[in-house]
């Protein structure tokens, strides 16, 4: 059996690999792992205190909110998301458009690894909204 994939549906898939590592990334930082250097600027490097380990979880659970309006968008999973994707989805592209510039000009260099991170996810959700 040949499998197609559509640009839009492989641009989904991408955006989901990178947003779950992103998402690891916030789970450590909640967790206490000694990575806030590359967050937030690195205002709070090694463990965050426990008020930032709680933006951490928010920023899980926003993250987590996105996979699902990409996918619908997509076309592969909760097509009952799609009256809400389909506008969502451009949120999604100027968030991470702003995501990507915010991690190239952080103080933190550390920090700057997420820069190419975002400007992918900006990428595939822009293919998703044009597609």
């Amino acid at each position: 059996m040949i499998l197609a994939y559509s640009l839009e549906h492989i641009s989904a898939l991408i955006f989901c690999i990178l947003t779950g590592i992103v998402i690891s990334f916030q789970a450590g930082l909640a967790l206490g792992f000694p990575w806030g250097v590359a967050a937030m600027g690195g205002k709070f490097p090694g463990k965050w205190p426990p008020k930032m380990r709680l933006v951490a979880v928010i920023n899980m659970l926003l993250l987590g909110c996105f996979i699902p309006l990409v996918l619908s968008r997509a076309g592969l999973l909760f097509s009952a998301l799609y009256p809400i994707a389909s506008p969502g989805i451009w949120f999604l592209v100027v968030f991470f458009a702003l995501g990507t510039v915010m991690n190239s000009i952080t103080p933190s260099k550390a920090e700057r690894i997420w820069a190419p991170v975002a400007f992918f996810q900006f990428l595939t959700t822009l293919v998703i909204a044009l597609s």
